[in-house]
């Protein structure tokens, strides 16, 4: 791994001249010069402060904080370093030293970042001089902890479309060939009232009456029935979805739970079997009986197959990233890197979901039907079934595509993003923060990696969306479920983030991308094939940066000059078409008409090949 020069700390890349030798009020104005606003961002506070640079020491500069984002920039040093911070992105903020504290830049703020960053900053011990900085910016880093709104709420930032279109669950169903004659579609679930943790479209057997719904919905965790995800369109084998059945220590059985499951199975004509997949390990599903929970006995589901999937709770994710965050940032330590990376199991829990998501692709294509679930049905069973789909079906791995299948496989089907990420909220020691989403961009990026024509978006489009996963700017990813965006009128006071990707998508497509929607992607899921994401989990490192394929920046070159002799031809022909007016001269002046035996003038039409 080489080594870079300093870089901008930013991921935005501010292009900054050095400036030197100039007033202390002009250095304020230059600032806010370079750091534009969006609209509906205010500016709260700026002030001189020393930036503890990880890779190069104390940096004298000053900081903006607005009601979005912290923003540092250098005022003296050659060449320039601007830092750039959603609010959002901020987990913690904690004061460093005392009035009394000794030695230099000791004494200020340190903050911990959600994107695998921290950030240390000094100010002069007098006169409590950083009293008003951290109460400003805890207050607006964590704003639901103080009465206020989130900054997707405060936006005015329009685009050119409504981002908020993309995913219509009926267009998507239809898609899929659904209604059919073994599913249907039921609005019970419209008010919410059935499950206020799913979306208010449900796709389930056609034999299945409402009244059997609710019967079900009482045995399973949080109400949340099985119901189709996605069906194969030539053998008509499933993935559905739910949570665990509410077996406890008892061992209880619910006839109606079985006979559902029956009724799933017997959609699928060409199988004898049903196929459950927990993405729990199996020590973990007993336990949880003790909770009331369990899993589905072979006894009483006598037509299905139980397969565990040992993949770990959100506890287990949680200090694995952290082991990781310990590792990559800010140094890393060549000496021992691979047994240190090792030690974090971060890659063996990728390897395992995706593993699992292989198995149950696996089953849909040789006829087999699915019941995919955890413990709730929000976190592993989230990435179980989208990655499935994403290996199955070519149109999730388009740039629309992808987007309908996180707002419906993740979104509309509550995966807790306010309780994972903790937007807005001050208890960055929550048990409920956990990368469960992070971890799936992370089999996505691997699966890019393996398929590298096969997708239509690049790595810029999954950084991106990991970015504002926790920036706070649009609305797409707030709370935890559908019916809370309902209340909190989400997509009439907020942004989409696709409205944002989509304004300008040839920054997130893949030049090397092959359309090839039928064609199922197995990726291998061996500790040999999975990387680690460098380009995300040490991007801050100016010492160890990826530079882009010479291929890939050349291929995107010869697109462009495709682009330009494109249009330059369909200039050529429109040209060609366009009716010619030849002057008269005044040797034509009594002609009325030209002579039959004249020949017709010979035109020549020039056809450009590409």
């Amino acid at each position: 791994m080489a080594s870079a020069p300093l870089p901008v700390y930013n991921s935005n890349s501010l292009d900054i001249s050095s400036c030197k030798n100039v007033s202390r009020e002009s250095l304020r104005m230059e600032l806010l010069t370079d750091a534009p606003l969006l609209p509906g961002e205010e500016r709260v506070i700026d002030k001189d402060i020393i930036y503890i640079c990880p890779f190069s020491g104390a940096i004298k500069g000053r900081v903006l904080i607005s009601n979005y984002r912290l923003f540092f920039r250098n005022v003296d040093a050659d060449p320039a370093v601007t830092l750039e911070v959603p609010l959002g992105a901020i987990s913690r903020v904690e004061k460093m030293g005392g009035a009394s504290s000794r030695g230099e830049n000791s004494y200020g703020l340190d903050i911990t970042c959600k994107d695998m960053r921290n950030l240390r900053f000094a100010l002069k011990q007098e006169g409590h001089s950083r009293r008003d900085i951290f109460d400003i910016l805890f207050r607006y880093a964590f704003p639901l902890s103080h009465g206020l709104q989130l900054f997707a709420f405060l936006s005015q930032e329009k685009f050119p479309e409504n981002g908020w279109n993309v995913y219509n669950p009926m267009q998507e169903f239809r898609r899929q060939g659904l209604p059919n004659d073994q599913w249907r579609v039921t609005f019970l679930n419209s008010t919410y009232e059935l499950c206020d943790t799913y979306p208010s479209i449900l796709v389930v057997p056609y034999t299945a009456s409402d009244e059997d719904l609710r019967r079900v919905a009482t045995f399973r965790s949080r109400s949340r029935i099985s119901v189709l995800s996605w069906i194969h369109p030539e053998n008509q084998a499933v993935i559905t979805r739910c949570s665990q059945p509410l077996v406890g220590m008892g061992g209880k059985r619910n006839r109606d739970d079985e006979r559902y499951l029956e009724l799933i199975r017997a959609t699928n004509r060409t199988t004898s079997k049903l196929t459950i997949f927990d993405a729990r390990p199996n020590v973990n599903a007993v336990a949880n009986k003790a909770t009331g929970g369990g899993y589905e006995g072979e006894d009483a589901y006598q037509n299905a197959e139980l397969v565990f999937l040992d993949i770990q709770n959100i506890h287990v994710m949680r200090e694995s990233l952290k082991k990781l965050k310990d590792i990559v940032f800010p140094n890393v330590e060549e000496s021992h890197w691979l047994s240190s990376l090792e030690s974090t199991h971060w890659l063996e829990h990728i390897k395992l979901v995706l593993s699992g998501a292989i198995q149950v692709a696996d089953r849909i294509s040789s006829g087999s039907s699915v019941v995919v679930h955890c413990s709730d049905g929000w976190d592993r069973t989230a990435q179980l079934s989208s990655l499935a789909m994403l290996m199955l079906d070519g149109y999730y791995r388009t740039l629309r595509g992808f987007q309908v299948l996180l707002e419906k496989e993740w979104l509309s089907f509550g995966h807790k993003f306010a309780s994972r990420i903790g937007h807005g909220d001050k208890n960055h020691a929550d048990a409920d923060r956990s990368p469960i989403f992070l971890q799936f961009v992370d089999c996505v990026w691997q699966m890019t990696k393996q398929f590298p024509t096969a997708f239509q978006f690049n790595e810029h489009f999954l950084v991106t969306l990991l970015d504002h996963l926790y920036s706070c700017r649009f609305g797409t990813f707030l709370f935890n479920c559908e019916s809370m965006r309902e209340a909190s009128e989400v997509k009439k006071k907020t942004v989409s983030l696709w409205s944002f990707i989509n304004s300008e998508p040839s920054s997130y497509s893949n030049p090397f991308f092959t359309v090839d929607l039928s064609h199922v992607l197995y990726p291998v899921a061996s500790m040999r094939h999975l990387e680690l994401w460098v380009s995300y989990y040490i991007r801050w490192n100016p010492r160890i940066r990826q530079q882009q394929s010479p291929m890939e920046q050349r291929y995107k070159e010869l697109l462009a000059l495709k682009e330009q002799y494109l249009k330059k031809l369909e200039e050529l022909q429109l040209s060609d078409r366009a009716p010619q007016v030849f002057p008269r001269g005044p040797h034509l002046s009594n002609s009325a008409s030209p002579s039959p035996s004249s020949p017709p003038p010979r035109v020549t039409r020039l056809q450009t090949p590409f």
